[in-house]
């Protein structure tokens, strides 16, 4: 499997938990959508410094080549999946809790 399929699958993955199994619906609010680009900014500055002193390399043979601040755009959606993921059980553990 190669880093793309891993990357899109973690986001179909994280967007199907978000809507159907925990059904947090945070894909669908203003205020996710609003509030993602400050991750994004940070996600960038932390994957061009460590692509772009080479401390992590990627394989040109598992990537599709597109990079952003060093980083291969794969990294987005496995950054993506990790966040959309992780907020969904943060809001349905709070809403459990409450």
């Amino acid at each position: 499997m190669t880093y793309t399929v891993a990357a899109l699958l973690g986001v179909l993955g994280a967007v199907l938990v978000d809507l159907f199994v925990l059904r947090t619906r945070l894909v669908t609010r203003v205020v996710f959508w609003a509030t993602y680009p400050i991750v994004v900014t940070f996600q960038l500055l932390s994957n061009g410094i460590l692509t772009g002193r080479h401390i992590v390399v990627y394989d040109p043979a598992a990537i599709i080549g597109v990079r952003l601040a060093y980083a291969p755009i794969e990294d987005l959606f496995f950054g993506f999946a990790l966040v959309l993921f992780s907020l969904s059980l943060w809001v349905w553990r709070g809403r459990r809790s409450g």
